[in-house]
Formats: C-alpha cells, structure tokens, sequence
C-alpha cells in the first residue's frame, strides 16, 4: 500500500505542478507576470476592487505583492485606496478595467468552457474532493 500511495502521491504533485505551469503560460501569453495576473484575477473575481489582504493570503510574498502593485500603479492599471488603519483596497482604474478585460477575462472564459464540458456530476465530485483534501491538509498542516 505505501508503494501505491508514493505513485498517487506523486502523479498528484506532477499534476499540480502541471496545473501552475499551464497558469504561468497563460499569464505569459497574456503578457503579464504571475503576480499581476493572480492580483487582476482576485480583483476581478471580486469586482473591481478588493482588500489587500486579499491578495497577501494568496501565498505570494507581501514584498513580491507591493512590487507588482507598485509596477500597476505606475502603469496607471490600480489604484490603492487607505480605508482606515492597516486596511487598503485595491481598486482598478478605466485603464485596468480595460487591462482586466483584454487578459484576466479571457483566462476566465477558457476556465468556465472547460469546465463546462464536464458533467454536473464530475464538477460537483471534482469541487467536493478539492475542498475535502484542502480541509484535511490545512488540519494536518496545523498539527506540525
């Protein structure tokens, strides 16, 4: 048994490495770095606006966050918006509205046709067994 689980443990980890392979090369083709394109996505998926703490619970370092941001503001794509003590919000400009519309959309229309072409019964398996072995994991994670 330990065998088998080595083997599915390892084609689990090849294809989540495949997974942010093929992320990369879309942010690549869309002509933004990986950062970038995870900001504008969680902005989008959100509106037009989001928290930056948002962003920083993604797993992207804050230091790698603020250079993307700041390279988005300078490029007049964002704007950060102080709400009160620590708290900011990232907001889009016409200009990043636009951005978001010529790359991150396009990246969400590919996600939404592909899973599209699976049953209801294979998403719903599919979103059920992500959410269990996340739960698990974060729980073992917490037991280190």
């Amino acid at each position: 048994m330990p065998d088998l689980l080595s083997k599915q443990l390892k084609c689990f980890t090849y294809i989540s490495e495949e997974m942010d392979a093929a992320y990369h090369k879309a942010s690549l083709k869309l002509g933004l770095s990986d950062s970038e394109c995870m900001i504008l996505y969680s902005i989008r998926s959100r509106g037009e606006s989001c928290l930056l703490r948002d962003i920083t619970a993604l797993g992207i370092s804050k230091q790698t966050v603020n250079s993307a941001l700041r390279k988005m503001e300078r490029e007049g794509v964002v704007y950060l918006e102080t709400l009160g003590g620590n708290r900011k919000k990232i907001c889009l400009t016409e200009k990043g509205v636009k951005r978001v519309a010529d790359t991150v959309d396009k990246l969400i229309k590919i996600e939404n046709e592909t899973l599209a072409a699976w049953s209801s019964k294979e998403l719903e398996q599919y979103i059920a067994l992500s959410k269990r072995y996340l739960r698990d994991f974060n729980e073992k994670i917490s037991e280190l």
